[in-house]
């Protein structure tokens, strides 16, 4: 049976060990070496997700499949200029092997009810531009682009 909770410190090792996944596969992606050094937390990510699980703007919640950690979510919350907060989902990762049961859209649909509790406008997430995957998860939970960003590589 899958299901999604919010992240203890009990957990905070898994969680890491999936972000280190995750990690490991966006560098393979298009756009993915400079995500690795802009958008993503930087080691040692236990410290960084031990903030995380007890701060008060963010969340980190956890899937499972038949009680084990399979997957992992991270929104949070970001105050915008007219004071009206944004929702943002920073990562998300299921593993290879439990991806195409549901896990996934249980952490994402727990995620926007967490940013909805926040008195959010919206959320955010991201996709590289290559993971066609990440893109199509998205949107059957509702998203939709809102703002493209357009890179160009420098010769150095």
């Amino acid at each position: 049976m899958e299901d999604a909770r919010v992240a203890t410190e009990a957990d905070l090792a898994r969680v890491c060990d999936l972000a280190r996944l995750l990690r490991a596969q966006l560098l393979e992606e298009r756009g993915g070496p400079l995500w690795s050094v802009r958008e993503a937390r930087p080691e040692p990510l236990e410290l960084a997700f031990a903030a995380l699980i007890k701060g008060a703007d963010a969340t980190v919640l956890v899937g499972t499949l038949d009680e084990h950690v399979v997957a992992y979510g991270v929104a949070e919350v970001e105050a915008l200029r007219d004071d009206s907060r944004l929702g943002v989902i920073s990562e998300i990762y299921v593993q290879p092997e439990a991806r195409g049961v549901g896990v996934g859209e249980l952490l994402v649909t727990a995620l926007v009810e967490y940013c909805t509790d926040a008195g959010c406008l919206g959320v955010d997430a991201t996709a590289l531009p290559g993971d066609r995957q990440a893109k199509n998860f998205f949107e059957r939970a509702g998203f939709s682009a809102r703002l493209l960003v357009m890179h160009h590589l420098l010769d150095r």
